[in-house]
Protein backbone atom coordinates (compact mmCIF):
# COMPACT_ATOMS: atom_id res chain seq x y z
CA UNK A 1 0.00 0.00 0.00
CA UNK A 2 1.70 3.21 -0.86
CA UNK A 3 2.49 5.72 2.36
CA UNK A 4 3.30 9.20 1.98
CA UNK A 5 7.01 9.98 2.00
CA UNK A 6 8.19 11.31 5.80
CA UNK A 7 11.94 10.61 4.79
CA UNK A 8 13.91 13.04 7.64
CA UNK A 9 10.76 14.28 9.53
CA UNK A 10 10.77 13.54 13.87
CA UNK A 11 7.09 12.97 14.36
CA UNK A 12 5.97 12.71 18.30
CA UNK A 13 2.77 10.82 18.56
CA UNK A 14 0.83 11.42 21.24
CA UNK A 15 -1.60 8.25 22.41
CA UNK A 16 0.90 5.81 20.28
CA UNK A 17 -0.54 2.78 22.41
CA UNK A 18 -4.02 3.08 21.79
CA UNK A 19 -6.47 1.83 18.95
CA UNK A 20 -4.56 4.01 15.96
CA UNK A 21 -1.61 4.67 17.16
CA UNK A 22 0.12 1.46 16.89
CA UNK A 23 -1.03 0.90 13.22
CA UNK A 24 0.34 5.06 12.48
CA UNK A 25 3.34 4.67 14.08
CA UNK A 26 4.38 1.83 11.87
CA UNK A 27 3.11 3.75 8.57
CA UNK A 28 5.03 6.64 9.51
CA UNK A 29 8.09 4.74 10.41
CA UNK A 30 7.53 2.89 7.24
CA UNK A 31 7.62 5.90 5.29
CA UNK A 32 10.84 6.97 6.63
CA UNK A 33 9.99 9.17 10.12
CA UNK A 34 11.34 9.07 13.03
CA UNK A 35 8.63 8.19 15.60
CA UNK A 36 8.88 9.71 19.30
CA UNK A 37 5.93 8.44 21.14
CA UNK A 38 4.05 9.47 24.48
CA UNK A 39 1.32 7.56 25.94
CA UNK A 40 -0.22 7.35 29.45
CA UNK A 41 -0.91 3.76 29.31
CA UNK A 42 -4.65 3.47 30.00
CA UNK A 43 -5.26 0.66 27.82
CA UNK A 44 -1.72 -0.81 27.54
CA UNK A 45 1.70 -0.76 29.78
CA UNK A 46 4.60 -0.05 27.18
CA UNK A 47 7.76 0.50 28.75
CA UNK A 48 9.38 3.48 28.45
CA UNK A 49 12.43 3.54 25.92
CA UNK A 50 14.50 6.25 24.52
CA UNK A 51 12.12 7.38 21.97
CA UNK A 52 9.06 5.88 23.99
CA UNK A 53 7.57 7.87 27.23
CA UNK A 54 5.06 6.13 29.74
CA UNK A 55 3.61 9.39 30.70
CA UNK A 56 0.15 11.35 30.59
CA UNK A 57 0.83 14.21 28.05
CA UNK A 58 -0.63 16.79 31.01
CA UNK A 59 2.53 15.90 33.03
CA UNK A 60 5.10 16.41 30.38
CA UNK A 61 6.58 19.54 29.24
CA UNK A 62 7.52 19.57 25.45
CA UNK A 63 11.23 20.90 25.78
CA UNK A 64 11.78 17.27 28.75
CA UNK A 65 12.02 15.10 25.62
CA UNK A 66 15.42 14.72 24.19
CA UNK A 67 14.15 15.48 20.56
CA UNK A 68 12.05 18.89 19.53
CA UNK A 69 9.87 17.27 17.00
CA UNK A 70 9.54 18.69 13.67
CA UNK A 71 5.46 17.89 13.74
CA UNK A 72 3.22 16.20 16.47
CA UNK A 73 0.05 13.75 16.23
CA UNK A 74 -2.87 14.45 18.82
CA UNK A 75 -4.46 11.49 19.09
CA UNK A 76 -4.91 10.99 22.86
CA UNK A 77 -8.38 11.65 23.78
CA UNK A 78 -11.05 10.46 26.27
CA UNK A 79 -12.78 9.13 23.11
CA UNK A 80 -16.45 8.26 22.70
CA UNK A 81 -19.90 9.45 23.74
CA UNK A 82 -20.77 6.90 26.44
CA UNK A 83 -16.75 7.96 28.04
CA UNK A 84 -17.66 11.33 27.44
CA UNK A 85 -20.82 10.81 29.32
CA UNK A 86 -19.49 9.39 32.55
CA UNK A 87 -16.06 11.07 32.50
CA UNK A 88 -16.64 14.90 30.76
CA UNK A 89 -14.45 16.62 32.75
CA UNK A 90 -11.82 14.40 31.98
CA UNK A 91 -12.81 14.35 28.04
CA UNK A 92 -12.65 18.55 28.52
CA UNK A 93 -9.23 18.14 30.16
CA UNK A 94 -7.75 15.51 27.83
CA UNK A 95 -9.28 15.97 24.27
CA UNK A 96 -9.23 20.23 24.71
CA UNK A 97 -6.93 21.51 27.16
CA UNK A 98 -4.09 18.81 26.73
CA UNK A 99 -3.90 19.08 23.16
CA UNK A 100 -4.19 23.17 23.18
CA UNK A 101 -1.59 23.41 25.20
CA UNK A 102 0.76 20.94 24.30
CA UNK A 103 0.32 23.19 20.77
CA UNK A 104 1.13 26.04 22.69
CA UNK A 105 4.59 24.74 23.75
CA UNK A 106 4.96 23.30 20.48
CA UNK A 107 4.84 26.72 18.84
CA UNK A 108 6.83 28.34 21.22
CA UNK A 109 9.84 25.73 20.31
CA UNK A 110 9.00 25.98 16.80
CA UNK A 111 7.25 22.92 15.55
CA UNK A 112 6.60 23.15 12.21
CA UNK A 113 3.29 21.04 12.10
CA UNK A 114 0.50 19.87 14.77
CA UNK A 115 -2.30 17.68 13.49
CA UNK A 116 -4.93 16.70 16.01
CA UNK A 117 -7.82 13.83 15.89
CA UNK A 118 -10.80 15.09 15.28
CA UNK A 119 -14.55 13.77 14.81
CA UNK A 120 -17.22 13.52 12.13
CA UNK A 121 -19.60 13.15 15.22
CA UNK A 122 -18.65 17.16 15.64
CA UNK A 123 -21.82 17.73 13.00
CA UNK A 124 -24.53 15.88 15.11
CA UNK A 125 -27.57 15.66 13.18
CA UNK A 126 -28.02 16.33 9.63
CA UNK A 127 -30.19 13.48 8.16
CA UNK A 128 -29.47 12.68 4.36
CA UNK A 129 -27.79 16.47 4.03
CA UNK A 130 -23.92 15.71 3.14
CA UNK A 131 -22.29 18.44 5.23
CA UNK A 132 -18.82 20.24 4.02
CA UNK A 133 -16.28 21.60 6.52
CA UNK A 134 -17.86 25.19 6.75
CA UNK A 135 -21.22 24.01 7.60
CA UNK A 136 -22.51 24.70 10.74
CA UNK A 137 -21.43 22.09 13.51
CA UNK A 138 -24.11 20.79 15.93
CA UNK A 139 -22.08 18.81 18.57
CA UNK A 140 -24.82 16.61 20.74
CA UNK A 141 -22.33 15.02 23.15
CA UNK A 142 -19.66 15.61 25.08
CA UNK A 143 -16.94 13.93 23.49
CA UNK A 144 -18.22 15.85 20.25
CA UNK A 145 -18.65 19.43 21.85
CA UNK A 146 -15.11 19.12 22.90
CA UNK A 147 -13.56 18.32 20.12
CA UNK A 148 -15.31 21.58 18.61
CA UNK A 149 -13.88 23.15 21.33
CA UNK A 150 -10.08 21.57 20.62
CA UNK A 151 -10.58 22.96 16.70
CA UNK A 152 -11.32 26.26 17.86
CA UNK A 153 -8.64 26.45 20.51
CA UNK A 154 -6.08 25.03 17.61
CA UNK A 155 -7.38 27.40 15.28
CA UNK A 156 -6.11 30.84 17.87
CA UNK A 157 -2.67 29.56 17.03
CA UNK A 158 -2.12 28.55 13.51
CA UNK A 159 0.27 30.95 12.07
CA UNK A 160 2.51 31.01 8.73
CA UNK A 161 5.23 29.16 10.68
CA UNK A 162 2.82 26.82 12.66
CA UNK A 163 -0.04 24.96 10.56
CA UNK A 164 -2.28 23.42 12.33
CA UNK A 165 -4.66 20.38 10.75
CA UNK A 166 -7.82 18.83 12.35
CA UNK A 167 -8.48 15.60 10.92
CA UNK A 168 -12.64 15.21 11.01
CA UNK A 169 -12.42 11.63 11.20
CA UNK A 170 -14.99 8.74 10.12
CA UNK A 171 -16.09 6.61 12.89
CA UNK A 172 -12.71 4.09 13.02
CA UNK A 173 -13.26 0.42 12.30
CA UNK A 174 -10.54 -2.13 11.20
CA UNK A 175 -7.76 -4.19 12.87
CA UNK A 176 -5.16 -2.73 15.19
CA UNK A 177 -2.35 -4.64 18.07
CA UNK A 178 -4.81 -2.80 20.04
CA UNK A 179 -8.29 -3.60 19.15
CA UNK A 180 -10.98 -2.32 19.83
CA UNK A 181 -15.02 -3.84 19.99
CA UNK A 182 -17.04 -0.98 21.21
CA UNK A 183 -16.96 0.44 17.69
CA UNK A 184 -19.87 0.02 15.98
CA UNK A 185 -18.60 -1.52 12.71
CA UNK A 186 -16.25 -3.76 15.34
CA UNK A 187 -19.12 -4.61 17.42
CA UNK A 188 -21.00 -6.06 14.60
CA UNK A 189 -17.96 -8.57 13.30
CA UNK A 190 -17.37 -9.43 16.81
CA UNK A 191 -21.81 -10.04 17.29
CA UNK A 192 -21.34 -12.16 14.09
CA UNK A 193 -18.47 -14.43 15.08
CA UNK A 194 -18.93 -14.99 18.78
CA UNK A 195 -22.94 -14.87 19.17
CA UNK A 196 -24.14 -15.36 15.53
CA UNK A 197 -26.15 -12.59 15.67
CA UNK A 198 -26.30 -8.80 15.66
CA UNK A 199 -28.47 -7.18 17.73
CA UNK A 200 -29.49 -3.35 16.93
CA UNK A 201 -30.00 -0.95 20.09
CA UNK A 202 -31.32 1.93 18.28
CA UNK A 203 -33.89 1.73 15.38
CA UNK A 204 -30.52 1.55 12.72
CA UNK A 205 -31.96 4.69 10.62
CA UNK A 206 -29.48 6.82 12.02
CA UNK A 207 -25.89 7.42 8.92
CA UNK A 208 -22.53 6.53 9.80
CA UNK A 209 -19.42 7.08 7.43
CA UNK A 210 -16.60 4.84 8.48
CA UNK A 211 -13.20 4.57 7.81
CA UNK A 212 -10.12 1.80 8.46
CA UNK A 213 -7.91 2.59 11.07
CA UNK A 214 -4.95 1.86 7.97
CA UNK A 215 -7.19 4.63 6.38
CA UNK A 216 -6.40 7.17 9.07
CA UNK A 217 -3.03 6.33 9.53
CA UNK A 218 -2.27 7.50 5.75
CA UNK A 219 -4.30 10.83 6.49
CA UNK A 220 -2.02 11.30 9.17
CA UNK A 221 1.24 10.73 7.30
CA UNK A 222 -0.34 12.99 4.56
CA UNK A 223 -1.09 15.77 7.28
CA UNK A 224 2.24 15.97 9.09
CA UNK A 225 4.45 15.36 4.97
CA UNK A 226 2.71 17.15 2.61
CA UNK A 227 2.61 21.05 1.99
CA UNK A 228 -0.85 22.28 2.96
CA UNK A 229 -0.95 25.72 2.20
CA UNK A 230 -3.12 26.41 5.17
CA UNK A 231 -2.39 27.97 8.30
CA UNK A 232 -4.97 25.89 10.17
CA UNK A 233 -6.89 23.79 8.01
CA UNK A 234 -10.17 21.37 8.99
CA UNK A 235 -10.63 18.13 6.85
CA UNK A 236 -13.46 15.79 6.59
CA UNK A 237 -11.64 12.33 6.05
CA UNK A 238 -13.52 9.25 5.04
CA UNK A 239 -15.42 8.05 1.67
CA UNK A 240 -18.77 8.43 0.52
CA UNK A 241 -18.59 5.11 -0.73
CA UNK A 242 -18.26 3.79 3.22
CA UNK A 243 -20.90 5.55 4.17
CA UNK A 244 -24.07 3.34 5.92
CA UNK A 245 -27.16 3.52 7.78
CA UNK A 246 -26.48 1.67 11.11
CA UNK A 247 -29.04 -1.43 10.00
CA UNK A 248 -27.69 -1.60 6.55
CA UNK A 249 -23.99 -1.70 8.04
CA UNK A 250 -25.39 -4.50 10.02
CA UNK A 251 -27.61 -6.37 7.41
CA UNK A 252 -23.92 -6.12 4.89
CA UNK A 253 -21.95 -7.80 7.68
CA UNK A 254 -24.71 -10.34 8.08
CA UNK A 255 -24.24 -10.90 4.79
CA UNK A 256 -20.77 -11.47 4.54
CA UNK A 257 -20.68 -13.90 7.75
CA UNK A 258 -23.05 -16.43 6.91
CA UNK A 259 -25.17 -17.65 9.81
CA UNK A 260 -25.88 -14.06 11.71
CA UNK A 261 -28.74 -13.16 12.49
CA UNK A 262 -29.93 -9.19 12.80
CA UNK A 263 -32.51 -8.35 15.47
CA UNK A 264 -33.54 -4.94 16.35
CA UNK A 265 -34.23 -4.46 20.64
CA UNK A 266 -37.99 -4.95 21.53
CA UNK A 267 -37.24 -1.00 22.87
CA UNK A 268 -34.76 0.74 20.95
CA UNK A 269 -33.42 3.59 21.78
CA UNK A 270 -33.23 6.91 19.37
CA UNK A 271 -29.62 8.16 18.13
CA UNK A 272 -30.49 11.75 17.46
CA UNK A 273 -26.49 11.41 16.28
CA UNK A 274 -27.00 10.31 12.32
CA UNK A 275 -24.82 12.34 9.61
CA UNK A 276 -23.32 11.69 5.82
CA UNK A 277 -20.60 14.03 5.04
CA UNK A 278 -19.13 15.52 1.72
CA UNK A 279 -15.34 14.61 1.28
CA UNK A 280 -14.45 16.08 -1.79
CA UNK A 281 -12.17 18.53 0.20
CA UNK A 282 -9.82 15.68 1.17
CA UNK A 283 -9.95 14.39 -2.24
CA UNK A 284 -8.75 17.63 -3.80
CA UNK A 285 -6.12 17.80 -1.07
CA UNK A 286 -4.71 14.27 -0.88
CA UNK A 287 -5.35 12.31 -3.89
CA UNK A 288 -2.51 9.95 -2.80
CA UNK A 289 -3.92 9.64 0.70
CA UNK A 290 -7.79 8.35 0.11
CA UNK A 291 -9.02 5.54 1.53
CA UNK A 292 -8.35 1.97 -0.06
CA UNK A 293 -10.29 -0.15 2.69
CA UNK A 294 -14.35 -0.46 1.83
CA UNK A 295 -16.86 -2.78 4.13
CA UNK A 296 -15.94 -6.21 2.44
CA UNK A 297 -12.13 -6.00 2.96
CA UNK A 298 -12.42 -4.58 6.66
CA UNK A 299 -14.82 -7.51 7.13
CA UNK A 300 -12.48 -9.65 5.90
CA UNK A 301 -9.48 -7.80 7.92
CA UNK A 302 -11.38 -7.92 11.12
CA UNK A 303 -12.44 -11.32 11.20
CA UNK A 304 -9.25 -12.52 10.70
CA UNK A 305 -8.23 -10.91 13.72
CA UNK A 306 -11.23 -11.63 15.86
CA UNK A 307 -11.91 -14.63 15.65
CA UNK A 308 -8.58 -15.88 16.94
CA UNK A 309 -8.96 -12.97 20.34
CA UNK A 310 -10.04 -14.82 23.67
CA UNK A 311 -12.96 -12.71 24.50
CA UNK A 312 -13.17 -14.81 28.00
CA UNK A 313 -16.56 -16.72 29.40
CA UNK A 314 -18.58 -13.81 29.45
CA UNK A 315 -17.94 -12.47 26.51
CA UNK A 316 -16.25 -9.52 24.72
CA UNK A 317 -18.55 -6.72 26.38
CA UNK A 318 -17.37 -7.97 29.93
CA UNK A 319 -13.83 -7.77 28.73
CA UNK A 320 -11.79 -4.13 29.63
CA UNK A 321 -9.09 -5.71 26.75
CA UNK A 322 -11.63 -4.48 24.12
CA UNK A 323 -14.56 -1.94 25.81
CA UNK A 324 -12.34 1.28 26.12
CA UNK A 325 -15.04 2.56 29.02
CA UNK A 326 -14.55 -1.19 31.07
CA UNK A 327 -10.80 -0.74 30.62
CA UNK A 328 -11.22 2.92 32.67
CA UNK A 329 -13.40 2.07 34.99
CA UNK A 330 -11.05 -0.29 36.14
CA UNK A 331 -8.37 2.15 35.98
CA UNK A 332 -10.34 3.88 38.12
CA UNK A 333 -11.48 0.81 41.12
CA UNK A 334 -7.60 0.77 42.12
CA UNK A 335 -7.88 4.69 42.91
CA UNK A 336 -4.47 5.25 41.36
CA UNK A 337 -6.67 7.87 39.09
CA UNK A 338 -8.20 10.81 40.03
CA UNK A 339 -11.63 11.99 38.80
CA UNK A 340 -9.58 13.70 35.65
CA UNK A 341 -7.90 10.64 34.95
CA UNK A 342 -4.57 12.02 36.34
CA UNK A 343 -2.53 9.22 38.14
CA UNK A 344 -2.63 10.37 41.92
CA UNK A 345 0.98 9.69 42.71
CA UNK A 346 2.14 12.34 40.10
Amino acid sequence: MTKQGATGLSVLVVGSRGYIGPVLCSFLREAGAQVLEVDAGWFSSPESTPTSRLADIRLVALDDLDVVPDAIIFLAAVSNDPMGLLYEAATFSVNVDAAVQLAEQARELGVAKFSYASSCSIYGKTGDRAVRENDPLEPLTAYAKSKVDAENGLRALANESFQVSCLRLATACGSSPNIRLDLVLNDFVASALHENKIELLSDGTPWRPLINVEDISRAFVWAVSADLSHEFLAVNVGSEAFTYRVRDLAESVAQLIPGTEVTVSSSPSTDNRSYTVDFSLFRELAPLAQPQFDLHSTVEQLSAQIASLDVGVDGFRSNPAFIRLLGLAELLQGRQYDNLLMPVNR
